[in-house]
């Protein structure tokens, strides 16, 4: 019987070592049980929420054309987290006669698939709320909450056991240089595409290390936008609030209500 093995990891907390691991475990259980491994699907630092991956989509493919009869992995999870996406794989392996094996649950059913879906659901779910909870405190201390940009460089530090300090930033001067170039040019009334255009003429590469662009510029712009917009309606707010201050007992809300 012809065996397919996948593997994945996908935090930063886990490295590639993790896939040989996982591949090891599944050749000795297919050794054991007298299985033809036919190939070995692996993703790497992918997300299990979604099945939008090379290594599952090849997994896939290759059970619709009947090349294996077995799919052996170490956990559901590694396959994926998300209940429809389980199910649906399931689906697939389950009309080409394609049996889903893992180390964990043994041979994959469809209650596996209801109860192990529903709590690798609720998993992602509280992961989610973590690292929101995780990136917010982050951001609280003056870190970055997320990757890096443009105009900015990582602070590589690391704390006495070799854990990286994450979100610390340093200004990179040449590229916040260009950023105030961009923004003065802005408001002198320059268009998106002739500021791209102008940093192009002066071989000044965009964050891609390409030309710069359009939509590089708009992106610019609006965040400018809606710095100002946010000044407007703070301004406004204050300003209504002078205005109406001791005749609030005579207006109704409706009136006193700000645009912003």
């Amino acid at each position: 019987m012809k065996v397919a093995l996948y593997a994945r990891y996908s935090t930063d907390n886990q490295r590639d070592a993790s896939i040989a691991d996982q591949f090891r475990v599944c050749r000795a259980y297919a050794e054991k049980h007298g299985w033809q491994i036919f190939e070995e699907y692996s993703d790497h630092a992918i997300s299990g929420a979604s099945l939008l991956r090379s290594g599952v989509q090849s997994l896939i493919a290759d059970a619709l054309r009947g090349r294996f009869q077995v799919v052996l992995a170490d956990a559901m999870d590694r396959l994926s987290r998300d209940q429809e996406d389980i199910a649906g794989l399931f689906k697939r392996m389950a009309y080409a006669n394609v049996k889903i094996v893992t180390l964990s649950e043994g041979e994959v059913t469809p209650l596996h698939v209801g109860l192990k879906g529903t709590m690798n659901t609720l998993f992602l779910k509280d992961l989610a709320d973590k690292t929101r909870r995780g990136l917010r405190g982050r951001v609280e201390l003056g870190k970055s909450g997320g990757g890096n940009s443009y105009g900015y460089d990582v602070v590589k530090q690391f704390k006495s056991d070799g854990e990286q300090i994450r979100g610390d930033r340093t200004i990179n001067a040449a590229e916040a240089a260009v950023v105030r170039r961009i923004f003065r040019d802005y408001v002198v009334g320059k268009s998106a595409k002739r500021i791209a255009t102008e940093l192009n003429r002066d071989g000044i590469s965009a964050p891609n290390g390409g030309d710069w662009g359009f939509s590089t510029i708009w992106q610019c712009q609006a965040r400018q936008w809606h710095l100002e917009q946010r000044i407007v309606c703070r301004s406004n707010r204050l300003e209504s609030a002078t205005s109406h201050q001791g005749s609030r007992n005579r207006q109704t809300p409706s009136e006193t209500k700000s645009d912003c």
